[in-house]
């Protein structure tokens, strides 16, 4: 299974390919909304991202109360752990 870090580096990789956000702006703690500007329809494209790098299908209750980078990483190592 993959690391944190791992999870982490693939999701900085998502950002610069799919945002156009530059990694050095990038943080666990950076807050999606406030710090790297993703907006409701970002989020839609970020979820498909993760769906294809997990292979799982992802609930939305799920990612509710997601708001970091680092939640991001949480969420996306839980459900590579799960069945």
């Amino acid at each position: 299974m993959k690391s944190q870090e791992e999870i982490y580096n693939k999701i900085v990789a998502v950002f610069e390919e799919l945002f156009e956000i530059d990694a050095n702006d990038i943080s666990p703690e950076s807050n999606l909304y406030e710090d790297l500007d993703i907006d409701s329809i970002d989020a839609v494209d970020l979820v498909i991202e993760l769906r294809k790098m997990t292979r799982k299908k992802i609930q939305p209750d799920d990612f509710k109360a997601v708001r970091t980078v680092q939640d991001i990483v949480e969420q996306v190592e839980k459900l590579l752990h799960s069945a």
